[in-house]
């Protein structure tokens, strides 16, 4: 077997290299957020749920899912929600949730038009090489009235908080995960990807150019995530 404790994807994302990546951290990948997140993780997990609003009886596809963290906490509403990851290491790490789990490629989904009530991707967005065309699959998958929430980090809006937000990135982010993360390097990228991401405004422009509808978002944690919602039309 590979070693994969270096692993390490590029900014031009292959999709196999990000594969691998996510593989390499996936025994402590939700360990390691909660430590780099300060324990914000939950927060945001949080305040996922609540703007897609899941009801009993919905079908709910949770793309980027990792090991289904974020879809078993969608599903406590009584919605029928589905993980999906193209990493086959994350969804066996977290095959014990018992949520119903598919590898899946986010420009290339294995479901037919209009399947679900709403569909979901937090932090994954940005690791896909070509993020508008995964938009316009998710769009495609959307029963017409359907919604999409995207979360993702973003730019925090207040200038001097930004630079130290940006100095914890470079500098502390990939020191930390030395001591937690199975694949210090893959946080290397990871804030490579942050600081190359669009902020707000460009990636809410990304969303509606996907054709989803009503675009808006929400800051979280003066913006180091953002909540970005859409409506596919009927």
């Amino acid at each position: 077997m590979a070693n994969t404790q270096s692993t390490r994807a590029s900014l031009d994302k292959q999709p196999h290299e990000v594969a691998s990546m996510f593989d390499g951290v996936a025994k402590r990948y939700d360990l390691t957020n909660t430590v780099i997140s300060l324990g914000q993780d939950r927060y945001w997990r949080w305040a996922v749920h609540r703007a897609v609003a899941p009801r009993p009886g919905e079908r709910v596809l949770d793309l980027a899912a990792g090991t289904g963290i974020s879809t078993l906490d969608l599903a406590k509403s009584g919605a029928w929600c589905l993980a999906a990851d193209f990493s086959q290491g994350m969804l066996a790490a977290g095959k014990f949730r018992g949520v119903p789990m598919v590898a899946a490629d986010a420009t290339n989904l294995p479901f037919a038009d209009d399947s679900f009530d709403a569909v979901t991707i937090s932090y994954g967005l940005r690791n896909i090489s070509d993020s508008d065309r995964a938009l316009r699959e998710m769009l495609r998958v959307t029963k017409p009235g359907g919604r999409l929430l995207v979360c993702e980090f973003s730019t925090p809006i207040v200038p001097v908080f930004r630079t130290v937000y940006m100095e914890y990135l470079m500098r502390a982010l990939p020191a930390v995960a030395r001591a937690v993360s199975s694949n210090p390097d893959a946080y290397v990228y990871l804030a490579e990807s942050i600081r190359a991401w669009p902020n707000q405004r460009q990636l809410a422009v990304r969303i509606a150019d996907a054709g989803w509808s009503s675009v808006k978002w929400r800051n979280l944690t003066g913006g180091i995530v953002a909540l970005h919602r859409g409506y596919k039309l009927g």
